[in-house]
Formats: structure tokens, sequence, C-alpha cells
């Protein structure tokens, strides 16, 4: 009986039936991953590049429209409008700008706070618009869901609220003379 068990070892063992599919099966799953971070790294990255770019050109009609204050909601418009790629831009962009001394940078706080999705209503942190020859710091941070949030790199992504992940811009300027 145990010769038996032997032989079927033996031939099970020469056998090379479906080698392709152990292998297949091995391999799979590292390059669905890669897959997978390289989309959802690929998609943050564009993101991040947009709302660069928007705060960017966002901050040079500030600075060159010394003559017209704008408000808050005209600077979060001007940012959502620039950057097309972030989905419920008004909602999720939270900004905030600051009169700061060149000299003296304690007054800045380097933690951005983001939209918390938890609470129905969260306030503007600070937003002023400054006067002439002013060093201004504008900083906008939104919140963004991960596509895969359960695999690659989505999954180590550091979450804020609503299990979303931050990207946070930051561009300082001074105010144009008249």
């Amino acid at each position: 009986m145990i010769r038996r068990i032997f032989n079927l070892f033996r031939v099970f063992r020469r056998g090379e039936d479906g080698t392709a599919s152990v292998e297949f099966v091995l391999v799979f799953p590292a390059f669905m991953i890669l897959f997978v971070s390289a989309f959802e790294l690929g998609l943050m990255m564009t993101r991040h590049a947009m709302l660069e770019r928007a705060l960017d050109m966002t901050i040079r009609e500030i600075r060159l429209n010394t003559a017209v204050t704008p408000t808050h909601d005209q600077v979060k418009r001007m940012i959502c409008n620039g950057a097309g790629i972030i989905p419920n831009c008004m909602e999720s962009l939270k900004l905030e700008m600051i009169v700061l001394n060149p000299r003296d940078w304690a007054d800045f706080n380097t933690r951005a706070d983001c939209v918390d999705v938890d609470q129905p209503f969260a306030p503007v942190r600070s937003f002023s618009s400054g006067q002439q020859n002013q060093l201004m710091v504008l900083r906008a941070c939104s919140l963004f869901s991960p596509i895969f949030p359960t695999t690659g790199i989505g999954y180590h992504i550091p979450r804020q609220s609503g299990d979303q992940y931050a990207l946070v811009s930051l561009s300082a300027f001074v105010m144009e003379p008249l």
C-alpha cells in the first residue's frame, strides 16, 4: 500500500502539467499591485500638479490686481477653475491666506488643516487680503479618496478625515504696489 502511494507521488512529481499556472499564480498578484499602485500614484501626482498650477495662476492674478481685493470665495473659485481635475473642488478645498513677517515665521503654523468631511461646517481658518508690499502666504489643502484604498500605495497613504488623503500646496508672494 505504501509502495502504491509512492508510485502516485512519483508520477505526480514527473508530470509537468500546470507549471505555467503555478508561475502565473505566484507572479500575477505582484504585477497587479504594481499596476494599481502606479495608477493611484499617477492620479495623485496629476491632482497635485493641477492644484499647484491653479494656485500659481491664482497668485499671479491676485498679485497683479492689487486694486481689487478678492474674497475667500473668489480665490477659491479661481483655484477651482484652474484645477479642472479636482472633483467637488468648491467643497473639498480649504484655503488659508495670512500676512507673514519675513523676519519672524513664529506665527506660521506648519501643519495645514483640511476640510473635515465628518463635520457639516468648517469655518475659514484665516484669510486676510493684505496690503501693498506685504509678504503673503496662501495655502490650499484638498482631500481625496483613494481609488484602490486597500491595495498597494492606496493602503499606505497617510489618511485624514473620512479615510481620505490630503494634498497641500503652498505659495508665498508679495503684494505689488499700485
